[in-house]
């Protein structure tokens, strides 16, 4: 009984809303909001959920092996190739590759950030979005529903999630193969001198951190272009062109200071910090303009995937 007087209560404040007779001053009333029960828009697509989804994607296993497979690459290749800097009048980091493991691993990030560690970064955070676009999956997953900024929120801490792994899977199996293979030691440095090991490991550690902050301009890059297209391709290819293209220009001398705005400027900065006596201030600058690119390339995704006509 008690239930049935509460259904004809309901029904009797919503005939009233209808009529103008309660609610808001003017007669009108807000439309009732159907929710179904134990709904909740922040449980909606999981992080959890998302991660494992995306680990078990092809691509993310390819991306894997490849960077399991460079520092082998360049094991054999200085097993073949003798002594690493023989020939070379100029001094720089790979002339120290065989010194020790944590050189190495250093040089293994040498060779990798200008150009390698750019595609998992591309690929995680542009593949993301546009990928569920060109299976026709996207709007199934907003009419779950999911709300449009939970899902990008979702599908981008994911695509950072990996980006970040695979900028620390890299050192730390060159560091695995080059202690294995020169033993553990020292960071020797070019320029004369070598940290301990303890100082040598905190210096990687930062060299990987700013590596992942110089590339949130590619990440969100990446994003912004996977919500604006239904191509996985094209969206992770429009990342990498751009990023290249920025290094080609920072090859420019001519353009002078004009350089100091271009995130790839810097992003070789953290080679100040594998010195004696470390220099942070091109990391500091690199940092700032990184991000602030980063943010507006974010906001931009957000607010035009929030207004966009989702068909696919």
């Amino acid at each position: 009984m008690s239930t049935l007087t509460e259904r004809a209560e309901r029904d009797d404040r919503a005939e009233d809303g209808r009529h103008g007779g309660q609610g808001e001053p003017g007669g009108r009333t807000e439309p009732p909001v159907e929710v179904a029960d134990g709904y909740r828009a922040g449980r909606t697509l999981p992080l959890r959920v998302e991660l494992v989804r995306q680990l078990k994607r092809r691509r993310t296993m390819i991306m894997g092996g490849v960077l399991f497979a460079l520092p082998i690459i360049l094991l054999i290749a200085f097993q073949i190739g003798g002594t690493p800097g023989e020939g070379n009048s100029r001094v720089n980091l790979m002339d120290t590759a065989t010194a020790s493991g944590t050189n190495f691993a250093a040089v293994n990030l040498f060779a990798g950030a200008g150009f390698l560690l750019v595609i998992p970064v591309a690929l995680f955070c542009g593949d993301t979005v546009a990928s569920e676009a060109s299976w026709s999956s996207l709007r199934y997953l907003l009419a779950a529903p999911v709300p449009r900024a939970r899902l990008l929120w979702s599908k981008l801490a994911v695509g950072l999630t990996l980006s970040l792994a695979a900028l620390v899977l890299l050192p730390v199996i060159a560091l695995a193969i080059g202690t294995v293979a020169y033993g553990w030691g020292p960071l020797e440095l070019p320029t004369g001198g070598e940290l301990a090991p303890g100082a040598a490991a905190r210096a990687l550690l930062i060299t990987v951190a700013y590596i992942f902050v110089s590339q949130l301009v590619t990440a969100a890059m990446a994003f912004w272009l996977s919500t604006r297209t239904d191509a996985p391709l094209g969206a992770v290819g429009g990342a990498v062109f751009i990023t290249i293209i920025g290094n080609v220009l920072d090859a420019v001398t001519a353009l002078g200071d004009w350089r100091d705005f271009l995130p790839a400027h810097y992003q070789y900065a953290w080679l100040d910090v594998v010195r004696s006596q470390p220099d942070y201030s091109d990391m500091i600058q690199g940092t700032s303009l990184s991000i602030t690119y980063a943010l507006v390339l974010f906001a931009l995704a957000f607010r035009g995937f929030g207004r966009k006509d989702v068909v696919s």
